[in-house]
């Protein structure tokens, strides 16, 4: 069709101009919007700023930036929003060194400039550097305006990222002062803002003020309530919503399995499909995760398949929803489709590297684990934090001390990474085992809050444990005391090392400590999943229907293990690390405990360090800490 047919023979202002400008970008037409640029240029409507502040607009929703900057630069009169249409554009795309130039050179910024590079800033993780132009926005104070609408919603945003509760109230009540009317969207900010902060009970006042709320205003009160780990006012607000979709089951069903309560997180997926609410990406990537803190291989088998099967999922999403199948592969212990799923991937980001480095890593394959990070580099996909963390792990597992030292020093040397103390702890712990605590100690120097982080402390004791080296263990403990004083099992590790030593009445002191401060070990359990039902087996259970059977089958266990070498150790009168092994189930130990053939040590503990004496009582010393 010839152009000139397009547009009626009266097009003197452009008004159909303009509306098929709008047509051209609802419909995502780029060759219908050219023609109209053309047709624009031939007519010299480009004089008309209206209708080229449009055109400038069109290319911009293109992602068309160059077109669209090359419009604005032969614009002879620019008025605000041809200003305000670049600078948004720029933001919207992340360019904001040309956003930020653009912003300096405008005449007169107004509000819905600063809008422009807030939100765009907000988007795109930059929350200190959007908090940060709407502090010069206040310096400015066009017209009197402190704020809007839109810049209150960023801002809000932008707090709650930062968990900056105190200038999230300050903001909040700025707003109220100048008298800001609050819509839909403001309440359904500063509920979700709130309760990001840890703030639940001011996220439910706002919710009671609200007049008219909607499904995102009921959802973000569930989110409120789910961080603050009240998944019971979560229910409860959940169930009086008037109507729910899939965001707000998502919503709750994470809230769930973030908790620890997989199972009910996993109920709540099938009631939410009994319910015919189809699930999405999110949904799904929350119930994997579910199903990999349970270990329930069998059913996250089935969610992949009902993945594969959905034609919802896109290539975007794709990316997400590989990396959580992975880890849940990993975490089941199933590295062989873990692998085959990673190699299926088109696109891999650092999420899906660091996933398999992990994965290898804990299901001890160290090797494999390094191997797969060298050839992370090799194509250079820049490491993180949590790539170390894998990579270190490997190292511990296959207990490459001198290796595990050297990639902590090239962290920072060499990709700009300053190792935390989650990094140093699985060193140190690495370092223990091998009987290196000399070693240990200097990294625990090193780290940051190294005395004064759990992690770390904690595997300098495990190592204590291992070699019996008291007066280490006895300061590990009194530390890990204080920053925990409610943690039963650093107590209990204490007291086994002194019984190790024969330090019978030092163990005994601490036990009763226990006992005086109500301290009680948590009760622990194993569980095995069986036609995607999980049985779980709690220490010391009579109550188990499969009692009988379990033990026959133990004793059947036993007897092939003698069979084929083993040794039996018999029980001694008081309970040792050594022969802690004893399977301990209905209150009664099999006969005999298994043990391998016994070899020579590798590290010798010296009789000074196991036979030193503290100065003063465990019980008076550790009386002092409460």
């Amino acid at each position: 069709m010839p152009c000139t047919e397009i547009f009626s023979t009266d097009d003197r202002t452009g008004p159909n101009s303009a509306s098929l400008i709008s047509f051209s970008i609802k419909t995502q037409n780029l060759k219908l919007g050219k023609l109209l640029h053309s047709h624009l240029i031939k007519t010299a409507l480009t004089f008309n700023v209206f209708l080229i502040n449009r055109i400038i607009y069109m290319y911009s929703k293109y992602n068309s930036l160059g077109s669209a900057q090359k419009v604005f630069d032969e614009v002879l009169i620019k008025n605000t929003h041809s200003w305000n249409t670049m600078i948004s554009a720029y933001s919207q795309m992340g360019q904001f060194d040309v956003a930020h130039n653009m912003f300096d050179e405008m005449p007169e910024p107004n509000v819905v400039t600063y809008n422009a590079l807030i939100s765009g800033l907000t988007q795109h993780g930059f929350y200190r550097e959007s908090i940060g132009v709407f502090k010069r926005m206040q310096k400015k104070q066009y017209n009197g305006l402190l704020m809007d609408e839109f810049t209150l919603v960023s801002v809000v945003g932008s707090s709650a990222c930062l968990a900056a509760s105190e200038f999230l109230r300050q903001v909040h009540g700025v707003a109220v002062v100048i008298g800001l009317k609050f819509s839909v969207p403001i309440y359904n900010a500063l509920i979700a803002a709130y309760g990001k902060c840890g703030d639940p009970e001011k996220s439910r006042l706002i919710f009671g003020q609200m007049v008219e709320r909607d499904v995102v205003s009921w959802t973000s009160m569930v989110v409120a309530y789910a961080r603050a780990s009240r998944l019971e006012d979560a229910c409860c607000v959940f169930d009086q919503m008037p109507t729910r979709n899939t965001v707000s089951w998502t919503a709750l069903i994470a809230g769930f399995s973030q908790n620890g309560r997989g199972d009910e997180a996993l109920d709540l997926f099938v009631q939410m499909q009994e319910e015919s609410i189809h699930p999405n990406a999110f949904t799904y990537v929350t119930v994997l995760s579910a199903c990999a803190d349970l270990a329930l291989l069998h059913r996250g088998k089935q969610l992949h398949s009902r993945i594969i099967r959905s034609n919802s999922v896109n290539e975007e999403s794709n990316v997400f929803l590989s990396n959580a199948l992975i880890d849940m592969y990993c975490k089941s212990g199933d590295m062989k489709s873990a692998w085959t799923l990673f190699k299926g991937m088109p696109k891999r980001d650092i999420v899906s590297w660091n996933s398999l480095i992990t994965g290898l890593a804990q299901n001890g394959n160290g090797d494999e684990s390094l191997a797969v990070f060298k050839k992370m580099i090799d194509i250079g996909m820049k490491p993180n934090h949590v790539t170390f963390l894998g990579v270190l792990s490997a190292c511990s597992h296959r207990g490459l001390a001198y290796e595990g030292l050297q990639i902590l020093e090239s962290m920072e040397k060499d990709y700009s990474i300053i190792p935390r103390s989650d990094h140093y702890a699985i060193l140190i712990d690495l370092l223990g085992r091998k009987n290196m605590l000399d070693k240990a100690m200097e990294l625990i120097e090193r780290a940051p809050n190294g005395f004064c982080h759990v992690g770390t402390l904690g595997a300098l004791l495990g190592a204590c444990r291992i070699h019996g080296n008291l007066d280490l263990a006895f300061r590990a403990g009194t530390a890990l005391f204080k920053l925990e004083p409610q943690n039963a099992g650093r107590h209990v590790m204490l007291s086994n090392i002194y019984a190790a030593a024969g330090k019978w009445n030092d163990a005994s002191q601490l036990r009763l400590l226990m006992e005086e401060n109500g301290l009680k070990k948590e009760v622990a359990y194993s569980w095995i999943e069986i036609r995607s039902t999980r049985h779980q087996f709690v220490a010391k259970d009579k109550f188990n229907g499969d009692m009988e059977e379990i033990h026959e089958l133990i004793d059947k266990l036993a007897d092939q293990m003698k069979d084929i070498g083993y040794i039996s150790l018999p029980k001694t009168s008081k309970p040792t690390p050594a022969v802690d092994y004893a399977f301990d189930i209905g209150n009664s130990y099999i006969d005999d405990v298994i043990e391998a053939p016994v070899q020579p040590p590798t590290t010798v503990v010296e009789p000074a360090a196991l036979n030193q004496e503290p100065d003063a009582s465990v019980k008076e010393k550790l009386k002092t800490l409460n």
